[in-house]
Formats: structure tokens, sequence, C-alpha cells
């Protein structure tokens, strides 16, 4: 059987210009994510507090130590995921942060797609592995590589 062609898959580097609108669309959307980090630490105490009012509520001695355990680990719970919550909004404003000081027309990456691509012996299968598209506010402006 000879096999003159074959079909492969390789991830395709998405880059940006950094344009006006790029940043104020990166910037909004950074912000609506760190909105959202706060909604949802604002919901955890709420509901941390819920749980622990319900738990002493329903307990007969709110001394007796299982049920101090109970709030304890309660408490422990929401503070690994506040922890968590934080680190990934103060992640979130350090993005923002980068963002804001980008210069005009700097390229950045902005994700990966993937393709499928046809070799033949002969190729070199390096160059044909290393393709990027370059958008302009979500535009194509330039496919670099061999396709």
């Amino acid at each position: 059987m000879d096999v003159s062609q074959l079909q492969l898959k390789r991830n395709i580097t998405i880059k940006a210009i950094v344009t006006p609108l790029w940043k104020e669309e990166a910037q909004k959307q950074l912000q609506n994510q760190i909105n959202q980090a706060d909604s949802r630490l604002q919901q955890l105490e709420m509901q941390s507090q819920r749980v622990v009012a319900e738990v002493q509520k329903q307990a007969v001695d709110p001394e007796d130590p299982a049920v101090k355990q109970q709030i304890s680990s309660v408490q422990n719970k929401l503070n690994q995921d506040k922890s968590k919550l934080l680190q990934q909004k103060n992640q979130l404003l350090q993005q923002l942060q980068s963002v804001q000081t980008l210069e005009l027309d700097q390229e950045v990456n902005q994700g990966q797609a993937e393709s499928f691509f046809t070799v033949t012996q002969g190729d070199n299968l390096i160059k044909k592995m290393q393709v990027e598209i370059l958008l302009r506010d979500g535009v194509i402006e330039e496919i670099r590589g061999e396709l």
C-alpha cells in the first residue's frame, strides 16, 4: 500500500493586534469576570452565614463539641473557597493591569484553534506545524506559515 499523503491535526496560534477597540473589549471582559468573582465571594459569605445559623438553630446544645466541629468544618471549607476566588480575582486584576499597559499595534496571544492539514513525503513537518492567524479587531489580517 503506497501512502502518498497523510492528514494530520495541528494547533494554530491566534494572535491579535492591540487596537483601541481590542483593549476596550479585553478590559470589559476582565472587569466582568472580576465582578462575577466579587458576586461569588458575597454569595459564599451569605451561604456560610446561613449554614452556620442553621446548624446552631438545629443543635440542642450549641456548646456541644460536635456542633462546634461542624461549624468549624463549614468555615474552613468557606475559607478555602474564598481563598481560591481571591486568587482568581488577583490574577484577573493583574491581567487587567497588563492589558492597560499594552502598546497599540503590539501582537498578543489570543488563543488557539485546531486545523487539519495534508503532508506528503518531502514536506517540512516543522514548518507545516507552525501556523499563526493574526487578527485586527476580529478580522483575519494575515495567515502566517505553510498551509
